[in-house]
């Protein structure tokens, strides 16, 4: 069955898109005379950059995990993850483009260690050059930007090649591209958050940031996929899709959040036990300036996972898991607002319009794309050889 966008969804998304868009330019009128306004501004397309691009490398790396373990319930949404993962090169283009900016204006005063005058008369950046330079920081970006598109591109290149040749030579193709890709994305989703993310608090550093960026950027993408697909049976399609594939979508969503939440904790546990002054400031600067937002995203990200759906039920019924998925994906855009924004702007760090707007701008488009990849395929991937044992989950 292939899938059409409604008039009704293109409206929403203008709708969404021109409010952003209404919202950014009163808090550019607004703010413009803010010392910090350009630094505001860049941070916020960092945020949304980063977090945006997430959700389609999560996809992604989803689609990768179940080539790798061969996994036969997942054919009949295999179409709605590559859709998601189909965003990943404007995800790349927004990212890129506000790293190229920030690069311009020699960090801007987010990624100090680009400003020549700050790292003279700073040791510790000193001690850090070999890595943190500005030409070694665009070679590992574009080698991340470029093994990501081409592992996509193979992906998408093979799915539907399959579709119309059917047997099991390309879906072993993938299972072996797969798990090299895994092995690249065991490296990248950590050197790529020490880069974009953790370098913005220079003169810290955690063992454990990288898998804690990479638990809260897939648990945003199972969020997404799960609506997703409840979205496309809501409207008819997606036939071969029973409360059993929603299920596993559902327990996804909830195990990455624990894992999240796991890492969450052993990061500020650990670093909190060890009182040691280079440490704590990270904590220290987030929780001073932004008191309960940072806990309350933990309990958001963490609570609402755990009590509503931990029954079986709960994961099946389109309504909470739709309810809860929002809540989570909300918590998780608030995750990386705070990772950014409390090292690059600190007690000057505000939710106004600016941030609102340009939020809202990306997320329209986000959607947006993701409906449009949804129409360049079948929604069924005819030929897959595990689309029987798909068909016939049962859980």
């Amino acid at each position: 069955m292939e899938f059409k966008i409604t008039k009704a969804a293109k409206n929403t998304i203008l709708y969404v898109v021109l409010t952003g868009l209404l919202l950014l330019i009163i808090g550019l009128i607004s703010g413009y005379n803010d010392p910090h306004f350009v630094t505001r501004l860049l941070t916020n397309g960092l945020i949304n950059g980063f977090f945006f691009f997430a959700l389609g490398l999560g996809a992604l790396f989803f689609l990768a995990l179940n080539y790798a373990t061969e996994s036969g319930w997942y054919a009949s949404v295999k179409r709605v993850i590559e859709a998601v993962a189909g965003f990943l090169p404007y995800g790349m283009g927004l990212l890129g483009l506000f790293l190229l900016i920030i690069t311009l204006f020699d960090g801007a005063h987010i990624y100090i260690w680009m400003d020549s005058e700050v790292v003279k008369h700073d040791e510790i950046i000193q001690g850090k050059t070999a890595y943190l330079n500005v030409w070694f920081f665009w070679i590992r970006t574009l080698i991340y930007f470029t093994t990501y598109f081409l592992f996509l591109r193979g992906f998408k290149r093979r799915s539907l090649e399959e579709d119309e040749r059917g047997g099991t030579d390309l879906h072993f193709k993938n299972y072996k591209k797969g798990a090299t890709f895994l092995v690249f994305f065991a490296v990248f989703s950590s050197t790529s958050a020490w880069d974009w993310l953790m370098s913005i608090d220079v003169h810290w550093f955690s063992t454990l940031y990288g898998w804690y960026t990479f638990a809260g950027m897939w648990c945003s993408s199972m969020v997404v996929l799960v609506i997703t697909t409840m979205y496309l049976k809501k409207l008819g399609y997606l036939p071969k899709v029973n409360e059993s594939h929603i299920h596993d979508l559902g327990k996804w969503t909830f195990a990455t959040s624990f894992l999240w939440s796991y890492l969450w904790f052993s990061q500020f546990m650990l670093i909190w036990y060890a009182n040691i002054g280079e440490e704590v400031t990270y904590y220290a600067m987030r929780i001073e300036n932004f008191k309960f937002l940072y806990f309350a995203m933990f309990i958001i990200n963490f609570a609402f996972p755990m009590l509503i759906l931990m029954s079986r039920d709960a994961k099946r019924n389109f309504g909470i898991l739709t309810f809860v998925g929002l809540i989570i994906l909300t918590g998780h855009w608030l995750d990386v607002y705070i990772m950014v924004s409390a090292g690059s702007l600190g007690a000057n760090a505000t939710i106004g319009f600016i941030e609102v707007g340009m939020a809202l701008m990306v997320l329209g488009s986000f959607v947006f794309v993701i409906l449009r990849n949804l129409t360049k395929a079948s929604l069924t991937p005819v030929n897959h050889p595990f689309l029987d044992e798909s068909i016939h989950h049962d859980i």
